[in-house]
């Protein structure tokens, strides 16, 4: 499966942006699929992962309640709705995809996904 991270761009703190991973090839359904980030200088970090089954999900602690994931298989695209974003927010975006079992399972390892979008670039402008 190829995946294409996309709705990056320039907001002010406080603003909100809506990223999407859409994915070609094959089905997104049959995947797990987590958002990553990495700012200048700082290792890539875990944001936000869904399963098969959308309403499994799971948040790192710094957006938790700001950051919602969602999935439509019917346009193979998972989203990434993000709010009250912070100077603190800005990064490269990545979506990352593993094929499940399980329609629960998710991981916030970055090592357990084996397909990476190329990033979408986040800034936040204080």
């Amino acid at each position: 499966v190829q995946l294409q991270a996309s709705g990056g761009g320039l907001v002010q703190a406080g603003g909100s942006l809506r990223l999407s991973c859409t994915a070609s090839g094959r089905t997104l359904s049959s995947y797990a699929v987590g958002w990553f980030r990495q700012a200048p200088g700082k290792e890539r970090e875990f944001v936000a992962a869904v399963a098969r089954m959308e309403s499994s999900t799971r948040y790192a602690d710094s957006v938790k309640g700001r950051f919602t994931i969602s999935r439509d298989n019917a346009k193979n695209t998972v989203y990434l709705q993000m709010r009250n974003l912070t100077p603190e927010d800005a990064a490269v975006y990545y979506c990352a995809a593993v094929q499940t079992a399980g329609y629960y399972s998710y991981s916030s390892d970055a090592a357990r996904y084996d397909h990476w979008g190329q990033g979408t670039l986040v800034t936040v402008s204080s």
